[in-house]
């Protein structure tokens, strides 16, 4: 078995094969569809009015308590989608990102192409931006704020080339994460064993 099938092997107790959709809120969707097609090159795949009575009445499963409200959806890449909900505007707060239960913010794998490319299309529409930075080993980071204060960025692995590999990336061994873990309250060797059993040695 190869060290890569070896990896897979062990991770094979996901649940979950990644992202189906991320929903957003926005007051502006017009403004929010223009900068996702235009500058960051997602192309809009679906647009909607949540039905009548999903909003405020007893259908209501979790969406935002507005009748018809706007759903766009924007492909991100890897068959996976980015949705943004407008809410009707001045009826909600701003979001603070560092908030408990909030977004602090979303990074986008591009290969080192795009990420050249996009980071010259956020010039050429003069759009602020932190980076190129280092973010992890093997691992470089832009980021910038989209219309709404969201705050997003492009996530590149140079060695990678065309083929970014996000888990082997990111990945520790067991003794590296559980050198993190073990300043946690209460762990014991139970614990530290059950939360790191998908790490290598």
């Amino acid at each position: 078995m190869t060290t890569a099938h070896a990896k897979a092997a062990a991770r094979a107790g996901a649940q979950t094969r990644g992202v189906h959709h991320l929903a957003l809120c926005t007051d502006d969707i017009k403004t929010t569809t223009e900068f996702y097609v235009r500058i960051l090159g997602m192309p809009l795949v679906h647009a909607m009015k949540v039905p009548a009575g999903l909003g405020t009445g007893a259908g209501n499963r979790g969406n935002p308590p507005y009748e018809e409200v706007r759903h766009y959806f924007f492909d991100m890449g890897n068959d996976s989608t980015l949705a943004f909900f407008e809410i009707p505007r001045g009826r909600e707060p701003q979001g603070n990102r560092n908030s408990i239960g909030s977004m602090q913010h979303c990074a986008f794998v591009v290969t080192p192409e795009r990420f050249a490319a996009l980071e010259a299309r956020l010039r050429s529409h003069n759009i602020p931006y932190v980076g190129p930075i280092p973010q992890l080993p093997g691992l470089d980071g832009i980021y910038f704020l989209d219309p709404n204060g969201v705050r997003l960025e492009f996530a590149c692995q140079p060695a990678n080339g065309a083929a970014p590999s996000v888990i082997d990336c990111v990945a520790q061994t067991r003794e590296e994460a559980g050198a993190e873990l073990r300043t946690l309250p209460g762990v014991d060797a139970a614990w530290l064993e059950e939360m790191t059993a998908a790490l290598g040695d």
